[in-house]
């Protein structure tokens, strides 16, 4: 039977290449958004927890937790909490560095753990009170900038101190200012977009948020990287957008396979007919014409698993986005988008099938 199908499948190149490349696109915007998605949540993860932190304090009732905007006299209110051990203030600014608009800039206090936490592995971290920048590794190879040279933020050049490594994506691809330099350059003085917390021993982040909230009215506390992708509006919009493609490419991947199998059977009814009267069963033909459907999507399916992980690597370079996600690929995204390809093989070759078993054997030889 398999060899059967893989003969027929072939007679008409043209005809299941053209199906199978139909799939193959509405597969390849599944995996593309399913890789985005996950690569989304490595990337909350991080923005979660900076610097080690156990939480992170952000504005209230906002679109994205990087348009938040807080007062920095809140940060001494945080530390005097018993929950927390230590709160450092972070301003992050977008846009600053023309040569890489996708990278971020940390306004971070000098003393504070986040910038403590960094591993320096070239230079310093720079004098107290000065205005110097710390470089993270994968922006400064990047750059080509070296510890002593300069970088150019918000069209101001700063001496680099220092270049160093802290292990999170976007980090690594950004730089850090004094916090007060920052503010200056970002025209937001007195404030920063969040606060990242170190908590207590024994305190579950959980708890400690809730008590935050309560203790500090207008702050919403995020602790963990679904909160973070709940929070954000852009992670709403591609998860709906996920939903909305799949059921596009079912249906219109569905009526692609079954116009195709239609068509083969109007073709082939002599064929067909002939296969009846050596002693086929009218389901054993059936379920030849619904292995073919489920054969050109298999073949669609495939073509679209690599479309989509190639494509969305080069979507994100092409867009300048990688600091902020990184496409992740995983085994349960591919599955997923595999399965979507043999749903509308199966959907596809339904009717198709059901009209061979309504077939009479001398009509179908006769050709009517």
């Amino acid at each position: 039977m398999f060899n059967i199908i893989t003969t027929n499948l072939w007679r008409r190149p043209a005809r299941t290449v053209f199906t199978a490349a139909g799939i193959a696109v509405g597969v390849a915007m599944v995996v593309a958004l399913l890789s985005f998605t996950s690569g989304l949540q490595k990337t909350a993860a991080g923005f979660v927890h900076l610097g080690g932190s156990g939480l992170g304090v952000f504005q209230a009732n906002v679109s994205e937790p990087t348009t938040s905007l807080l007062p920095t006299a809140l940060v001494g209110r945080l530390r005097a909490l018993p929950q927390v051990t230590r709160a450092t203030p972070l301003l992050l600014v977008v846009e600053a560095i023309k040569r890489e608009p996708a990278a971020i800039v940390f306004g971070a206090e000098p003393s504070g753990f986040f910038t403590r936490s960094l591993v320096i592995v070239e230079g310093t971290r720079g004098a107290s009170g000065t205005q110097a920048a710390l470089v993270g590794d994968r922006l400064a190879a990047q750059l080509h900038v070296h510890a002593g040279g300069h970088i150019a933020i918000k069209g101001h050049s700063y001496p680099v101190a220092g270049v160093y490594h802290s292990g999170i994506y976007f980090e690594d691809a950004g730089a850090v200012l004094p916090l007060a330099v920052a503010q200056a350059i970002a025209g937001h003085p007195g404030e920063e977009t969040d606060i990242v917390v170190d908590l207590a021993a024994g305190v579950r982040a959980s708890a400690a948020g809730a008590q935050i909230e309560r203790a500090v009215p207008g702050t919403r506390v995020i602790t963990d990287p679904e909160q973070a992708l709940r929070v954000g509006a852009n992670a709403t919009l591609i998860s709906q957008a996920i939903l909305v493609i799949v059921v596009i490419a079912l249906i219109v991947g569905g009526l692609s396979v079954a116009n195709t199998m239609a068509m083969s059977v109007m073709e082939r009814r002599s064929e067909l007919g002939l296969l009846s009267t050596v002693g086929w069963s009218p389901l054993r033909v059936a379920i030849l014409i619904f292995g073919e459907g489920v054969g050109v999507s298999l073949i669609g399916a495939a073509g679209g698993l690599l479309l989509g992980v190639v494509g969305g690597r080069l979507l994100v370079d092409a867009l300048g986005v990688s600091s902020y996600v990184s496409p992740s690929i995983t085994a349960w995204g591919l599955g997923r988008g595999l399965l979507i390809g043999v749903a509308i093989g199966m959907l596809g070759g339904i009717y198709p099938a059901w009209r061979v078993t309504r077939m009479t054997p001398l009509r179908a030889l006769a050709g009517t």
